[in-house]
C-alpha cells in the first residue's frame, strides 16, 4: 500500500483526536487505517456494521456515520444489497481525506429528539393566533412541495422554526436553528440520498400536521410526544439496515 495512504491514515487520526475524539470520526480514521495497512484490501468488503461496532465498541449509528463520512471522500462504496467496498484511490484522494467537523447528524437528530419535544410542549402553551398562521403557511408550503425535495426540506425547517420562534424564547430559537443547521452538510446528504424517499416527505407530512393540531388545541403533552414520535421516526429510518 502507497506509503500516501498510510500517511493520510495517520494525518486523519490525528484530526480526529483534535476534534474532540468524536466516535465516528475516529472510527472513520481507524478504517482508513485499516485500508493503509493492508488489512483491507481495495475492493474487498467491509465487515457488517454490527462487526465494525463490537471490534471498536462504538455504536452502530458511529459505524453507519463514519461510513457515510469514508463515502463522500470516495474512500469506500455502498452498494445497495450487496455491502461497502473499498475503492481504489484515485490520484491525491486519500491524502486530502477531511473528517467533517462536529458532531454527526444523527447525534444532531438524537439531540433534536430531546430538545425539540420540550419546544413543542412549551409553544403549545405560549404561542399566539399569529404564531399558528405562521407554522400553518409553512406547514402548507411543504404539502405543496411535496414531491419537491430542497423546496419541501426548506419549508420543513421553516416549519420547525416557527414553532420555536411561537414560544417567545429567543435562546431556544437559536438553539433549534443551530441544531437544525448544523446537521446539513456532506455527510447528511449521503446519508438522505440513501434512506430519503418521497415515502419518507408523505409521514413527515403526517406528523406535521398531528404537531400541529396539538399546538392550535394547546395540547401540551399531544405537542410534546408528536414531535417526539416525529424526529424518532425519522432517526429509526436514517438508522436501518442498508437497503
Amino acid at each position: 500500500m502507497p506509503d500516501s495512504v498510510l500517511l493520510a491514515a495517520e494525518s486523519t487520526a490525528d484530526l480526529a483526536r483534535t476534534n474532540g475524539d468524536r466516535s465516528y470520526q475516529r472510527l472513520a480514521a481507524q478504517i482508513l487505517a485499516l485500508v493503509g495497512d493492508g488489512e483491507l484490501a481495495v475492493g474487498s468488503r467491509l465487515p457488517s456494521e454490527r462487526t465494525l461496532a463490537e471490534r471498536f465498541d462504538v455504536s452502530r449509528t458511529s459505524v453507519r456515520e463514519a461510513i457515510v463520512a469514508l463515502e463522500v471522500q470516495g474512500v469506500v462504496e455502498v452498494r445497495g444489497g450487496s455491502g461497502i467496498y473499498v475503492c481504489a484511490p484515485q490520484g491525491a484522494q486519500r491524502t486530502s481525506f477531511q473528517l467533517p467537523q462536529g458532531p454527526g447528524p444523527i447525534e444532531l437528530l438524537r439531540a433534536r429528539s430531546v430538545i425539540e419535544p420540550e419546544i413543542a410542549a412549551l409553544a403549545a402553551s405560549e404561542r399566539k393566533d399569529s404564531d399558528l398562521d405562521r407554522i400553518f403557511s409553512a406547514l402548507t408550503s411543504m404539502r405543496e412541495h411535496l414531491h419537491d425535495k430542497d423546496a419541501n426540506q426548506a419549508a420543513d425547517r421553516l416549519f420547525h422554526l416557527r414553532i420555536a420562534e411561537s414560544t417567545g424564547n429567543g435562546v431556544l430559537l437559536h438553539m433549534a436553528t443551530a441544531m437544525w443547521d448544523r446537521a446539513r452538510g456532506p455527510v447528511w446528504s449521503k446519508i438522505e440520498q440513501h434512506f430519503h424517499t418521497p415515502d419518507l416527505r408523505v409521514a413527515s407530512q403526517d406528523d406535521h400536521q398531528r404537531i400541529f393540531t396539538a399546538l392550535m388545541a394547546r395540547d401540551v403533552a399531544g405537542a410534546r410526544a408528536a414531535m417526539r414520535a416525529h424526529l424518532e421516526r425519522v432517526i429509526s429510518e436514517f438508522t436501518q439496515a442498508w437497503r
